[in-house]
Formats: structure tokens, C-alpha cells, sequence
């Protein structure tokens, strides 16, 4: 009789003990890694409440990594992945935080940064069941969850920006299913957030990008 593991499959789509110290966390990280443009060089990983208290124990560790690392919640790599980022030169650190309190149980922190030295800090939850929800973007409160394809506009509040995003994404056949608009504050950063119930072509960004307001788009495949 051959050893299982708690990093083997428990259930049909998911490696590890936990549907939200796991599952979760990987959706989280596997969700950030696509609004960066790779390859990744450093990651680190902040993390509150229950996350802080047991991520070894549960393997969200593991699960973080592997999700950075482009891997799904059911993909066997997920058990070595610290081995497989420290093979590929990615540098990565977990980093307790106890003093914030006024947050999700299943809370983590990413701060990315690629080769070029872009960096980009996200911030999940997961909410159970393998569902997350994406709340911070650069420090910009936003809401999406993953569950739809979608596409991300970070761009200068300005008017006319909302109009061009709709028409490149209509001239393009794409329906949408929500569209929502976060913002620092009037006139400064804001983050138009799309999904889309099918797929979105790969280009869409750059018909996005023509209008001058326009600083940068994230295409988020389902």
C-alpha cells in the first residue's frame, strides 16, 4: 500500500488539507501572477489571521507558491513547490502580520516583482470552498473574484476612459457579465475592472492602450 499525504488530492480538484488555506490560497496567488508581466524574480508573501496562525500546518505556503508559479489548485508540482521556485531563481519570503486585525480571517498580502522591476502588490481573500475574492490592487480597494475571464484598466480618471473601454471591448464581440470602476480619488488612479462570460481575445490590450489616459491592462484568461 503506497503512502498518501495530506499534499495529495483530497477531493477532485484540490491538493492539500484545506479548501481555504489551500485551494484558496492558490486561486489568490495563481490570480496575481496573470495581472504582472512575467517572469517574476521576487514574491513575498504578507499574511493576517488564521492565514498567519497556520500556513505551514495547512500548507499555504506551499499553495501560495505553487499559485505564483502558475500552477492550479489540483496540480501534484503544488507539494514541491519551494524546491521547483528555488530551481527556477525565484526569490520569496513569508512575512507574519498579527497587528492588523480589522481584516478577512484567510487574508494574504502579494507584493510582486518581475525581472524588469515592475512591482504590483495585491491583496486576497479567501472566502471558502476554493472561493476568493480580490480586494486590493497597488493598494486601490477593488472587487472581483476571479470566476469570470476578465480584463483590468488601470488608467487616470478621466472623462471619456469608461466610453473606450466599452467600445474596444464591444467592437470586439466581447459580452460583458459586470463592470465596475475603483479609484484612488477623483481625478488621480483608477482601475476599471470588466468580466466577461467567455473568453476575451489576447490583444484585447492593444486597442486598450490607444487612449492616452490609459497606463496599463491586465487580461485575466478564465
Amino acid at each position: 500500500m503506497s503512502f498518501i499525504s495530506v499534499f495529495d488530492v483530497l477531493g477532485p480538484n484540490m491538493i492539500g488539507p484545506s479548501s481555504s488555506h489551500t485551494a484558496g490560497a492558490s486561486v489568490i496567488a495563481y490570480l496575481a501572477q496573470k495581472m504582472i508581466n512575467g517572469p517574476l524574480a521576487k514574491v513575498e508573501f504578507t499574511l493576517y489571521g488564521s492565514f498567519s496562525k497556520t500556513y505551514r500546518g495547512h500548507g499555504t505556503d506551499r499553495a501560495l507558491l505553487g499559485g505564483i508559479m502558475g500552477f492550479s489548485t489540483d496540480d501534484i508540482r503544488i507539494r514541491d513547490s519551494f524546491q521547483i521556485a528555488e530551481e527556477r531563481g525565484l526569490e520569496f519570503h513569508f512575512t507574519v502580520n498579527t497587528t492588523e486585525t480589522e481584516v478577512h480571517p484567510n487574508t494574504v498580502d502579494i507584493r510582486m516583482e518581475n525581472a524588469a522591476g515592475s512591482v504590483m502588490v495585491v491583496r486576497g481573500e479567501s472566502l471558502g470552498g476554493g472561493k476568493v475574492r480580490i480586494v486590493r490592487i497597488n493598494g486601490v480597494k477593488v472587487d472581483f473574484t476571479g470566476e469570470y475571464s476578465a480584463v483590468i484598466v488601470i488608467h487616470q480618471d478621466k472623462p471619456g476612459v469608461v466610453a473606450h473601454i466599452t467600445k474596444c471591448l464591444s467592437d470586439r464581440g466581447v459580452n460583458l457579465a459586470f463592470m465596475r470602476l475603483f479609484r484612488e480619488s477623483k481625478g488621480h488612479t483608477a482601475y476599471t475592472i470588466v468580466e466577461s462570460d467567455g473568453s476575451l481575445p489576447e490583444d484585447i490590450d492593444v486597442s486598450l492602450r490607444e487612449n492616452v489616459n490609459v497606463r496599463d491592462v491586465m487580461v485575466v484568461q478564465k
